[in-house]
């Protein structure tokens, strides 16, 4: 089994930081970046889970529900993960998102 604990780390962090930002920030793209996120960490989830499916979109719960929402995806996510690449991978898109979300 693979170690998923950075991936959980860098979302809980990023979720965090998302929940402290001002509606503001949420409004001019925070959001937007974290369900971006969150819909592809559901996609791959989907996608190891249930391959040869088309994956549904998870979606839009509004601006204020996106810190849960890529939470969820990203624990979902670190379920499915055997390899630790892909783990870095994953690491890797939380923090460019939190770096475009400004965050």
């Amino acid at each position: 089994m693979v170690d998923t604990t950075p991936l959980t780390r860098a979302v809980d962090h990023f979720a965090d930081r998302l929940r402290a930002a001002p509606q503001s920030r949420l409004q001019r793209g925070a959001a937007a970046e974290a369900l971006g996120l969150a819909r592809e960490f559901a996609r791959r989830a989907q996608l190891v889970e249930s391959p040869g499916v088309e994956p549904l979109e998870m979606p839009d719960a509004g601006m204020f529900a996106a810190a849960d929402q890529v939470t969820v995806a990203a624990h979902d996510l670190a379920l499915v993960l055997t390899e630790a690449g892909e783990v870095v991978e994953a690491v890797s898109l939380v923090e460019e998102a939190q770096k475009r979300a400004g965050v």
